[in-house]
């Protein structure tokens, strides 16, 4: 079970084709094995076979929307986030944190915002994330602690990989309520994110991504934070959801 876990989760990373090559390389299995686990998921229903390689099977997607919580904040978060995105012409996302990376529940692609391979069911790195900081500045320590001992990967040059300065980092953005991405996941890419509570707890962020340059950070700051606050009420509001 967990070598399968580890094929089906190789897919969460953006691929233009996936192939058994690819999932050897991406999961360091031996390709035989590789070979006999593809097989017995495309089997399950859990892997397809395409013209253009290997993807998630249908199954998988139906389980993901029998997931409550994220279905449930997805749903209260759809009205705000279409709305946020029209205003803005820019990219809107929804984040949750899910071990050292950031998973994103919904995105939307602005008129005016550079395509990014972010998108709904993709992961990235948690410490290179504006949402991934937003949220890990009001985790619980032993999480962040725990994101911190994974190695932080280098995405850009201006990507913080030091433990110390992450740290530094998120005590700010505890500070600011709201979270910054600088050009630390693309070259040519700003953002802005803050994160979104339930009661006092952080369960997600809500996050503004243009080209670095063009998009004013304190501009949308003020953008997102509403964001958070009308997402944050839906989620216990049903008859808004249903609203629209």
């Amino acid at each position: 079970m967990g070598r399968s876990v580890q094929i089906l989760r190789a897919f969460l990373q953006p691929a233009t084709r996936m192939t058994v090559e690819e999932l050897t390389r991406r999961t360091e299995l031996p390709k035989t094995t590789v070979h006999r686990l593809v097989a017995e998921l495309v089997r399950l229903g859990l892997v397809e076979r395409t013209a253009n390689g290997l993807q998630l099977g249908t199954f998988v997607f139906e389980l993901g929307q029998a997931a409550p919580r994220a279905r449930t904040l997805r749903d209260a978060a759809r009205p705000t986030l279409t709305d946020l995105s029209r205003a803005t012409n820019l990219n809107v996302g929804l984040a949750v944190l899910d071990g050292p990376e950031v998973v994103y529940l919904d995105t939307y692609c602005g008129r005016d915002a550079p395509r990014l391979p972010q998108r709904s069911g993709t992961r990235w790195p948690a410490h290179s994330s504006c949402s991934g900081k937003a949220i890990l500045a009001f985790s619980p320590a032993e999480i962040v602690e725990r994101t911190l001992g994974e190695p932080l990967r280098r995405l850009t040059p201006a990507t913080i990989t030091e433990p110390d300065a992450l740290r530094t980092e998120l005590a700010e953005i505890r500070k600011r309520g709201v979270a910054f991405d600088r050009r630390e996941s693309f070259n040519t890419v700003a953002a802005v994110a803050v994160p979104i509570f339930d009661a006092d707890d952080v369960i997600a962020a809500v996050s503004i991504s243009g080209v670095a340059g063009r998009i004013s950070l304190p501009r949308f700051d003020m953008a997102a934070r509403a964001a958070a606050i009308t997402i944050a009420r839906a989620l216990h509001n049903p008859r808004a959801r249903g609203a629209r």
